[in-house]
């Protein structure tokens, strides 16, 4: 009784302890009628929501997932492959050339974001008799007579494919064409497979170009080897460049989860479209799966490559033979450019298409075949979708006021062109030091050489023969970052320190270096020639 009266005379309590018996109640007041009325609350709240307009709309949007699901599974595969190993342990990869050779083991190296896709065949077993190693990953059929879109590095030196479809049938697949993207030349790291079968459900292309950032994926794939595992997301961004393994990637970048094993499957619009095949993730830390990063080929550049895939097996590109960099901002407000845009040309190879157009070093690039240019990789990628031998139009600013329409008759990508191309002489260029000739490290030759954006250090270009350089393999394309344990920012830094050298008459040098595609440099130490002393 005590209690009960402390507590009335407390109007704040009072007032609480009917707040809490409204809402368990669920007492409705009806002023028509002047009374209480008692209801269940959780009932009026269940009902309330199944008959929301809110409701009816995630309802109608989860059942559109759903479906699109159904629809799209059947056309993404397991593609699993096989690669006989030696004695020794080690796998055989038939018929590779040296050059295929290299590729296959960057593909595979410690740094490369293939190693969290796909996993190279390891000699886990020295035996006499060692057992075959074994990969997964996915692939999606883009016909109904068969043909499989996949990724090159899926299936990559291995001695025997099979695809399995989504209801477990089984079959061996032929490999057709592949585009494999570690070489110099570059490619997209595609591959096309073929199965003996018909009838077979298959994935329409969507337009990738049509994507916008913030648009719902779904991915699809074998991640882990759970088959047709399903995902889903948005597009984080578009045109993702810089994998130094695929020069013509131009990434859709996801957050849909994707993993290894997912590699040459399934990017879809809400549409049920193919807009992408899943190739890349890029992880952090200790993690060596999902970050919210992965990364797909557009579906736009797998049609440009499917034709020549299927019918040659390969890919030739066309070639304009310049060396260029992406106009910055700095520049941009020089040219009263409202936003950058276009290609800066760097160099005009001797004898290229590009001379014999007219193009000069210094023109920027606004157009290509009636195209606009974005930047420097835009333009690579619409000159290599050109055909080889095409007359294609171009738009140029020269000296930063007068437009010229040029022609320009394209030639074949080879690594012939492009070693000619990276040997042209430079306006700076440092004289040979130590047997090594170098120059700044520029955002096209981090782009050739597959450096990062924000790495320093001044570029090798040229080795003489004989040299102790020479002997201890570097090689042009290596970055010099260091000199006798001081950093090198550019060229001008590497000068200043190298004239001090000389009149110091040192011996030996102690340089740290960087080989090409970015892998962990080291320490080497040179001898200096009496001439350079």
């Amino acid at each position: 009784m005590f209690r009960l009266r402390s507590t009335l005379r407390n109007p704040i309590r009072v007032l609480l302890i009917l707040a809490a018996c409204i809402v368990v109640a669920g007492i409705v007041i009806d002023r028509d009628a002047d009374e209480f009325t008692l209801q269940t609350a959780v009932g009026q709240t269940n009902d309330t929501l199944q008959t929301s307009e809110d409701f009816l709309h995630l309802e109608r949007a989860n059942r559109a997932f759903i479906d699109l699901v159904a629809r799209t599974r059947p056309a993404v595969v397991r593609v699993t492959t096989k690669t006989e190993r030696n004695t020794d342990g080690l796998s055989q990869r038939r018929q590779m050339s040296p050059e295929e050779e290299e590729q296959f083991r960057r593909f595979f190296d410690e740094d490369s974001p293939f190693r969290f896709f796909f996993r190279e065949p390891t000699p886990r077993d020295l035996n006499p008799n060692p057992e075959p190693a074994t990969g997964i990953g996915s692939g999606v059929i883009i016909s109904e007579d068969g043909y499989i879109l996949t990724n090159n590095h899926v299936i990559e030196g291995a001695d025997e494919i099979t695809v399995t479809l989504s209801n477990e049938r089984k079959y061996k697949a032929q490999l057709i064409g592949r585009d494999a993207g570690g070489t110099q030349v570059g490619g997209t790291d595609l591959a096309v497979l073929k199965i003996e079968a018909e009838g077979l459900s298959k994935l329409p292309f969507g337009d990738s170009d049509a994507l916008e950032v913030g648009e719902w994926v779904v991915a699809i794939g074998n991640p882990l080897n759970f088959s047709q595992t399903v995902t889903r997301g948005i597009v984080s961004a578009k045109s993702r460049t810089g994998f130094s393994n695929i020069k013509y990637g131009d990434f859709i970048q996801t957050d849909a989860p994707i993993n290894r094993g997912n590699s040459g499957g399934a990017l879809i619009n809400i549409r049920g479209e193919l807009v992408g095949i899943n190739t890349i993730i890029a992880t952090g830390g200790f993690s060596m799966g999902n970050i919210g990063l992965g990364f797909a080929i557009p579906s736009k550049i797998a049609q440009q490559v499917l034709p020549q895939l299927i019918e040659k097996g390969k890919v030739e590109r066309a070639w304009l033979g310049i060396s260029m960099r992406s106009v910055n901002s700095d520049l941009a407000e020089k040219l009263n450019f409202e936003t950058p845009r276009g290609a800066h040309v760097r160099a005009v190879g001797k004898d290229s298409p590009a001379e014999r157009a007219g193009v000069q070093r210094g023109d920027v690039i606004l157009e290509f075949d009636g195209e606009t240019i974005r930047d420097s990789s835009h333009l690579m990628h619409l000159v290599g979708a050109s055909e080889v031998g095409e007359s294609v139009g171009m738009v140029v600013l020269r000296r930063g006021s007068e437009e010229k329409r040029l022609t320009v008759t394209l030639e074949k990508r080879t690594e012939e062109v492009l070693a000619k191309l990276s040997g042209e002489p430079d306006e700076e260029q440092q004289e040979a030091f130590a047997g090594l000739t170098v120059e700044n490290l520029t955002s096209a030759i981090a782009e050739r050489y597959g450096y990062a954006a924000n790495e320093t250090g001044v570029v090798v270009t040229d080795v003489a023969k004989g040299s102790d350089a020479e002997k201890k393999r570097i090689r042009p394309g290596y970055l010099i970052q260091e000199m006798e344990w001081r950093p090198i920012a550019n060229l001008e830094a590497y000068s200043q320190l190298v004239e001090k050298l000389k009149a110091e008459n040192k011996e030996k040098i102690l340089l740290f270096v960087k080989s090409p595609d970015g892998r962990d440099g080291g320490y080497v130490t040179l001898e200096v020639s009496t001439s350079d002393r």
